[in-house]
């Protein structure tokens, strides 16, 4: 296994929105915990609902949709978020060490770089100051993806109410 060149994932990390709550100190830092990276064929998961993996991923090319899988595998997976280039994924099941409560797949061919707890735990005594700040950047991410899909569930609401004359 070859880890990811340092120097150009902290100039993903730099680029990523969570650049700018850890700055460049926080992207070294992070960079060297690195452990893989590696392509999702379009249409494969990353992960499912359920699966524990100990890690999360920086999405490096591509989309990846959270996604609700059904029952009945012959139906699509129903989309509940896309995320894109720079966006973190699994990163909650990583920090509350729960089992992963959506499934994330590639939305066209995609890449990840890997980040395992083993290499992140540690940080925790020896750069607390880059684990706040790493820790407030995730609470952001999700107030705004929570506010993202709270308006398009208001605008669902809005044209169900209007009988399906309003515009979604």
């Amino acid at each position: 296994m070859n880890r990811p060149d340092k120097a150009r994932v902290k100039s993903l990390l730099m680029d990523a929105p969570i650049g700018q709550y850890i700055g460049e100190h926080g992207a070294e830092i992070l960079a060297e915990c690195a452990y893989s990276e590696y392509e999702v064929a379009d249409n494969d998961f990353l992960f499912h609902q359920g699966d524990e993996d100990q890690c999360f991923y920086l999405i490096t090319s591509g989309h990846i949709a959270l996604v609700k899988e059904r029952k009945n595998k012959e139906k699509k997976p129903r989309t509940l978020h896309v995320l894109d280039r720079g966006d973190l994924v699994g990163e909650l099941s990583f920090i509350d060490d729960t089992p992963h409560t959506v499934s994330a797949i590639a939305l066209g061919n995609s890449s990840v770089i890997c980040f395992k707890d083993d290499d992140i735990r540690p940080l925790i005594t020896k750069e607390p100051q880059f684990m706040f700040d790493f820790m407030r950047a995730i609470i952001k991410r999700v107030h705004s993806t929570v506010a993202a899909i709270g308006k398009q569930q208001m605008a669902l609401s809005d044209y169900i109410a209007s009988g399906g004359k309003g515009r979604l």
